[in-house]
């Protein structure tokens, strides 16, 4: 059932950097924000441009990647009897695995490492349901963007 939680991490986390982005990294084509209503537009738009390719990598990259980073991290801390071993081993390897693009990808892989923790602490069994209804985080979130952008024409 990692896998699950994988997928409900990845939705949650991808959504959040995406939007994240968007309010850090408003003005990708340079042009000039004015007013405080341009800055909102401006991340508004961008957010699902950034959401349609952030999101197919952290599904699939992300989602590999930490689940290896946990195995790692699992069979480094058995070796090692060492419990607290398998959070700091799983947490640089989701750091070195986000180096693909160095900040921004930094800032992804962090993002779904906290999740992935956060969900992990509650001890509960995700099942596979709950991962494809998490699907619906980022596609509202897109849906919902994107029905501002093409209403405010």
């Amino acid at each position: 059932m990692i896998l699950s939680r994988k997928i409900i991490s990845a939705s949650i986390s991808g959504t959040l950097f995406t939007v994240l982005l968007g309010f850090i990294w408003t003005n990708p084509f340079g042009d000039n924000i004015t007013s405080i209503q341009n800055y909102l537009f401006s991340v508004i738009s961008v957010t699902p441009i950034y959401m349609m390719y952030s999101m197919p990598v952290i599904m699939i990259y992300g989602i590999l990647t930490s689940i290896i980073s946990d195995k790692i991290g699992e069979f480094i801390s058995i070796k090692a009897k060492e419990t607290n071993a398998e959070i700091f081993v799983s947490g640089a390897l989701h750091i070195v695995f986000g180096l693909v693009l160095f900040w921004i990808s930094i800032g992804a892989s962090l993002l779904f490492f906290i999740t992935d923790r956060l969900l992990k602490s509650r001890n509960k069994k995700y099942e596979w349901l709950e991962a494809i209804k998490s699907l619906a985080i980022p596609l509202l979130t897109w849906l919902i963007l994107m029905g501002i952008v093409w209403g405010y024409d």
